[in-house]
C-alpha cells in the first residue's frame, strides 16, 4: 500500500489526539511537524518519536502531499492558502475558516491547482453515527419532519489553558461546537435549504479559571448564546441551540424526527455512542453498533480517508464543499439575527458516501 505523506502546521493541545489516532492508519505517513513556536513542535515531536522542522520547511518537503492544518480558527485559510500555493492538499481542523466569503476563497484556490480540501470534523464517520445513517437511510423511521441538536454549557474558560481565541472574532459556540452537529445532520438528512436565528452576547468579559492563568479577565467579542433553524432540502426543520451562557441542560445532543419514528443519534463530538430508536407506537430500543470507528477517538479517520481517496481517485467524505456548506449555514444563524430575515443558502453539499467497512476496505475490494 502507498502510504500519503503528511505534514502537520500547529502542535497545539488539538495535536495530540490526531497524532494518537493517526498511528492506527497505515496509510497515513507522518513525515514532519511545524509550528510558530519552534519549541512546542519539537515537544510534540519527541512525543510521537517523529521529526520537527521549521514551518518552510514543512511547507517545501516533496515527500509531503497534505498538510494537516492544526492551527487556531484565524489562521486556517492563510495556511491552507500556503499550503496550496507549495502544491499540497489540505486536511484543516473546524471549522473551515472564520467567514464564508474566505472559506469559498480557499476552496476556489484549490480547485484552480487541482488540489483537495479535507476539513473536520470526521466524527459523523464513526460507527454510532453511521448506524444512525443507515437507519435513516432504511426508512426505520420514516420520513425526517425534523430533530434537535443541543450544545451548551458554562464556557470553556473553565478548563482550557489558554480559552482567549473561543471568544475572539472566529470563535464562539456556533463555531467550535456547531460543525459537529450540523456536518453529522447533513450526513443524515442532507443539504441544508435556509437559516432563521437569534443571537445573544450577555457578557462582555470571561474570567480564566483554568490554569495557569486563572483570574485572567479577557473580552468576548462573538455571540456566545445562539438558536437557530434549519430548514433542509428534504423537508425537515432542525432546532439548533449552541451556548457558552447555560449552566446546564437536559437535552440530549442529536435527535431525529420521522413520520414513523425517533431516533436519538450519538454526541457528534464523539465516534461513539448509543444509538436509541423508538418506532411509532412501540418502545424505546437500544439499536447495536456493528460498524467500526465507534470504542475511541479516530480523530484521523476524515484525514486517512481523504489520504485514501487521493490514491484511489474518488471523492473523500470530510470534503471542503461539507465544511463550506456548514460553516455557510453557522455564520446565517448570525446573519439572519442581525437582519431578522431567514437566509437562503448559495451552497449545496451533496451526503457523503457512508462509510460501511473501515478505512482501506474499498481500496481492498
Amino acid at each position: 500500500m502507498r502510504r500519503v505523506g503528511i505534514g502537520i502546521v500547529g502542535c497545539g493541545n488539538i495535536s495530540g489526539a490526531y497524532l494518537k489516532a493517526a498511528a492506527g492508519f497505515p496509510i497515513l505517513d507522518i513525515r514532519a511537524l511545524g509550528d510558530l513556536d519552534p519549541a512546542a513542535a519539537e515537544a510534540r515531536a519527541a512525543e510521537f518519536g517523529l521529526r520537527a522542522k521549521p514551518l518552510d520547511a514543512v511547507f517545501a518537503d516533496p515527500e509531503i502531499e497534505v498538510i494537516l492544518n492544526l492551527t487556531v480558527p484565524k489562521a486556517h485559510v492563510e495556511v491552507g492558502l500556503r499550503a496550496l500555493a507549495a502544491g499540497k492538499h489540505v486536511y484543516s481542523e473546524k471549522p473551515l475558516a472564520v467567514t464564508h466569503a474566505d472559506g469559498v476563497r480557499l476552496l476556489a484556490a484549490a480547485r484552480e491547482r487541482g488540489l483537495r480540501v479535507g476539513c473536520a470534523p470526521d466524527t459523523f464517520l464513526g460507527g454510532g453515527h453511521q448506524v444512525a445513517r443507515r437507519l435513516v437511510d432504511d426508512g426505520a423511521i420514516g420520513k425526517p419532519v425534523g430533530g434537535t441538536a443541543y450544545f451548551m454549557c458554562p464556557g470553556h474558560e473553565r478548563w482550557h489553558p489558554s480559552p482567549d481565541f473561543y471568544y475572539e472574532a472566529g470563535g464562539g459556540p456556533m463555531l467550535d461546537m456547531g460543525p459537529y452537529y450540523i456536518t453529522d445532520l447533513v450526513n443524515l438528512l442532507g443539504p441544508i435549504a435556509s437559516v432563521a436565528g437569534l443571537a445573544a452576547t450577555p457578557r462582555p468579559t470571561r474570567t480564566i479559571t483554568s490554569q495557569p492563568r486563572a483570574g485572567t479577565v479577557i473580552p468576548v467579542e462573538v455571540p456566545t448564546h445562539m438558536a437557530g433553524l434549519l430548514a433542509f432540502e428534504n423537508g425537515a426543520i432542525v432546532h439548533i441551540g449552541m451556548s457558552f451562557d447555560v449552566a446546564g441542560h437536559r437535552h440530549t445532543p442529536l435527535e431525529v424526527y420521522g413520520t414513523e419514528g425517533t431516533l436519538v443519534v450519538p454526541d457528534p463530538n464523539y465516534f461513539g455512542g448509543p444509538v436509541q430508536l423508538l418506532r411509532k407506537g412501540g418502545e424505546w430500543e437500544e439499536v447495536a453498533i456493528d460498524l467500526p470507528y465507534a470504542d475511541a477517538n479516530y480523530r484521523s479517520l476524515g484525514l486517512a480517508d481523504m489520504a485514501e481517496a487521493i490514491v484511489a481517485g474518488r471523492p473523500h467524505r470530510a470534503s471542503g464543499e461539507l465544511a463550506l456548506h456548514v460553516l455557510e449555514a453557522m455564520e446565517a444563524v448570525g446573519r439572519s439575527s442581525d437582519s431578522g430575515a431567514r437566509i437562503t443558502m448559495t451552497t449545496r453539499a451533496e451526503r457523503p458516501a457512508p462509510l460501511r467497512g473501515t478505512v482501506g476496505a474499498e481500496m481492498a475490494a
